[in-house]
């Protein structure tokens, strides 16, 4: 089943509400991952819509840009590994 921008886009906005709107860390954590993967999707979605077969640019906020910096040099949990394998 194809999924259309559209679909893709609301459900992104969904996640980024239940992610402002969660008293929970954790929980929030998850619906920014998913609001950002629905991002993913709807960008490949409008990159097929529109007839391109390129990998499409992803629409990432200002703050989604440094939450992906500080994860992607994030200590692992075991002490002898050093950076994390993400």
């Amino acid at each position: 089943m194809t999924l259309s921008a559209a679909f893709c886009r609301a459900q992104e906005a969904l996640q980024l509400q239940r992610a402002d709107s969660e008293p929970l860390e954790n929980v929030r954590k998850i619906a920014r991952a998913a609001a950002k993967a629905w991002n993913t999707e709807a960008a490949w979605a409008e990159s097929r819509e529109n007839g391109h077969a390129t990998v499409p640019r992803l629409r990432l906020s200002p703050q989604e840009r440094e939450e992906d910096r500080q994860e992607s040099g994030s200590l692992s949990e075991n002490p002898d590994r050093g950076l994390s394998d993400r």
